[in-house]
C-alpha cells in the first residue's frame, strides 16, 4: 500500500531539513492521493522540477514512489515555474514542494532514464 501523499510530503520535508536544505509546501493537494511535484532550486536562478514517473517507468514497490525530471537542473527557474502553472491548471489537487539547496540534491527516488 502506498503512503498517503500528505505523509510522503511531510517525510520529504523532514529529510531535506535534516540534510541541511530548506523545504516547504507551496501548494497543498489531496491528503490521500494527490500527485506530488518537487522543485529543487539551487539559488543561482536555476531549478529542476520533478513529478511522478510514468506508470511504465514506475517500477517502485507498491509502498514507494518514483519521480522523473520534467525540467532539467540547468534550466532557468522560470521554466520550472511555468511548467508548474500548467500542471496546476490540469490537476488542482496536486502537491507542490520546493526545496532550496545550493548543491541541487533531490531527496527523491528517480526512475531510470
Amino acid at each position: 500500500m502506498r503512503l498517503k501523499s500528505a505523509i510522503f510530503v511531510s517525510a520529504l520535508i523532514r529529510r531535506a531539513g535534516v540534510e541541511g536544505a530548506f523545504a516547504a509546501v507551496r501548494r497543498r493537494g489531496s491528503e490521500e492521493a494527490g500527485a506530488i511535484f518537487v522543485k529543487v532550486a539551487t539559488l543561482d536562478g536555476r531549478a529542476a522540477l520533478f513529478g511522478p514517473a510514468l506508470p511504465s517507468l514506475d517500477a517502485a514497490p507498491e509502498e514507494g514512489r518514483l519521480f522523473a525530471a520534467l525540467v532539467p537542473a540547468e534550466a532557468p527557474e522560470a521554466e520550472a515555474e511555468e511548467r508548474m502553472r500548467r500542471e496546476i491548471r490540469f490537476d488542482p489537487d496536486l502537491w507542490f514542494v520546493e526545496i532550496e539547496d545550493r548543491a541541487g540534491r533531490v531527496f527523491l527516488d528517480l526512475a531510470p532514464s
